[in-house]
């Protein structure tokens, strides 16, 4: 799923893309409003994350360009303009959320995540079908996991792994291999990355993370899932 981020702070913006690519979406940046639209017009993105002041062209202004093409596709405003005009104007323009800076980095995951919720729900093809692992019940269109009636918060990351596996059942999943499909052909991951996402996956998932029977590890040759 593409995003498209627009923030001229660079920290700002280089700290956003990180959780949005830890999340598992891919992102492209804009440094001011008139990129922004130059790149939603090139790669036409899932939904869009705007600041309000930006040199060319405010975030304001990017959003009503967005608006005369596409009066669906998801807006998320983040800025530390609080006032309660700048929101109004911002919902009027036809926003779907408003992130006040500073912010904590759960708050945006978890709004985030709310609007791939709605993104799926909009798309016309049909989304990938719930499935099950052992006692868990993983519903991709929910970014939700559930083990009875407890829900279990997923990434986009999460839900492709987990499908992977599922649709690998018995097989054993070297590393390349799961990161080829849930990083990218692109991605150049540290040899520690893989194990500390199943790690803190396994944590949310597993009835007991020390003895996993959801992602099991073969010892040499990487992960297998046994259904």
């Amino acid at each position: 799923m593409r995003v498209l981020l627009a923030e001229d702070d660079e920290l700002t913006r280089k700290g956003l893309a990180e959780v949005l690519t830890t999340e598992g979406y891919e992102v492209i940046e804009a440094a001011d409003g008139r990129s922004a639209i130059i790149a939603f017009d090139r790669q036409p993105p899932d939904f869009v994350c705007l600041d309000i002041m930006m040199p060319e062209r405010s975030g304001f202004d990017v959003c009503r360009s967005i608006r005369q093409h596409d009066q669906d596709i998801p807006i998320i405003f983040i800025s530390a303009r609080s006032e309660e005009i700048d929101k109004v104007v911002g919902f009027e323009l036809g926003a779907d959320d408003f992130i006040v800076k500073p912010f904590g980095i759960r708050e945006v995951v978890a709004r985030i995540r709310a609007v791939t919720r709605r993104c799926y729900a909009r798309r016309s093809e049909e989304p990938l079908q719930e499935f099950a692992m052992c006692d868990l019940r993983v519903v991709p269109s929910e970014l939700r996991a559930w083990r009875g009636e407890t829900a279990i918060d997923l990434s986009l990351r999460d839900v492709a792994m987990l499908a992977f596996f599922h649709q690998h059942r018995g097989c054993v999943l070297d590393r390349n291999v799961i990161f080829n499909h849930c990083w990218g052909e692109d991605y150049f991951p540290s040899s520690r990355t893989l194990d500390q996402h199943i790690s803190q996956l396994r944590k949310r998932i597993e009835t007991d993370p020390r003895n996993p029977q959801i992602i099991r590890t073969v010892h040499g040759a990487g992960y297998r899932f046994e259904g």
